[in-house]
């Protein structure tokens, strides 16, 4: 799957050099501060979209002797990359709206530079919709990230579009450099946002509260003929999902008995629960011990250096 996601990440770097070139160009234009910090938040996105493309071939790879689970969790370093690149975007375009502000400059040819400008938010517009479009479909993080920063960038450009505008017409320089910061400050946010949840990616977080609400619906359905369950642990990385639970039946029952309802409850919650991977454990209800490895025990302490 993750092999046919690539060519989504390859249209994003293609339009990426274009957007980036119009809005280079809009800026050369104008001279706009606004319109250049729009243009660097763009080569985040040319960046990224490299990025992701490469991620996601690497987690397209089968498992093998090292990675038995696959290698699906490569998704979180691209939209981790991709996080910090528009964390150090957001820093420099504030940085350089500070000279800007202190000392404003007029704004030039406003017209022509809003006009090129508007053609590039068309394109991001459009990627990004097909982004998040797939990347919902697929599970795919990396695709949904990419998305989410060109929607976010789609914002943020219309706002300094919108701004430079009103630069030309009041001819109130600094708005310019506000314009600027506010979009600094908004790239800081999205980037700070994609960190967080790449991070919780390699954390190896739960699964989304909706999911956890599913399985547990689906479980209630047994719990209602008697079987009981513990130990129920989730996992997501990338497009992959691990649900872990063990299933307490009577002891008398025969192994074969017990077998065939591991296998209709790990077919219902993967299929409730697409892309997941779940693993039962069974054990007798009438053993104390059967409850006592509810919880992972903690790591051993750390050896004391000499």
């Amino acid at each position: 799957m993750n092999g046919s996601l690539t060519r989504f990440a390859g249209l994003a770097a293609a339009v990426a050099v274009v957007v980036i070139s119009l809005k280079l160009l809009a800026w050369h234009l104008t001279g706009s501060i606004g319109l250049l910090s729009d243009a660097v938040e763009s080569l985040a996105n040319l960046a990224g979209a490299l990025m992701a493309w490469a991620m996601l071939w690497w987690a397209s790879r089968p498992p093998d002797d090292e990675h038995v689970f696959g290698h699906s969790k490569a998704e979180y370093f691209s939209s981790g990359f991709e996080g910090a690149l528009i964390l150090v975007a957001g820093v420099g375009i504030f940085w350089a709206s500070v000279p800007r502000l202190i000392s404003p400059q007029p704004v030039e040819a406003v017209a022509a530079g809003i006009a090129v400008a508007v053609v590039a938010s068309v394109l991001n517009g459009g990627v990004a919709w097909i982004l998040l479009r797939a990347g919902r479909k697929h599970g795919s993080i990396t695709l949904e990230a990419g998305g989410q920063h060109l929607l976010a960038d789609l914002w943020t450009s219309a706002a300094v579009i919108v701004g430079v505008g009103l630069v030309g017409l009041t001819g109130w320089n600094h708005l310019d450099a506000l314009l600027a910061m506010g979009v600094a400050v908004h790239i800081l946010v999205t980037g700070w946002r994609l960190l967080r949840r790449s991070a919780a990616g390699l954390l190896d977080a739960a699964l989304p509260a909706t999911d956890l609400g599913t399985i547990d619906r689906i479980l209630d359905d047994f719990r209602r003929d008697g079987i009981e369950f513990h130990a129920i642990r989730t996992r997501r990385a990338g497009q992959r999902s691990f649900v872990s639970l063990h299933v307490l039946v009577p002891g008398e029952w025969t192994v074969q008995r017990g077998h065939d309802l591991a296998e209709l409850i790990e077919c219902r919650l993967r299929d409730a629960v697409p892309g997941s991977h779940v693993l039962t454990h069974l054990e007798p209800l009438e053993d104390p011990l059967s409850f006592e490895d509810a919880r992972i025990p903690p790591l051993p302490p750390l050896p004391r250096t000499q």
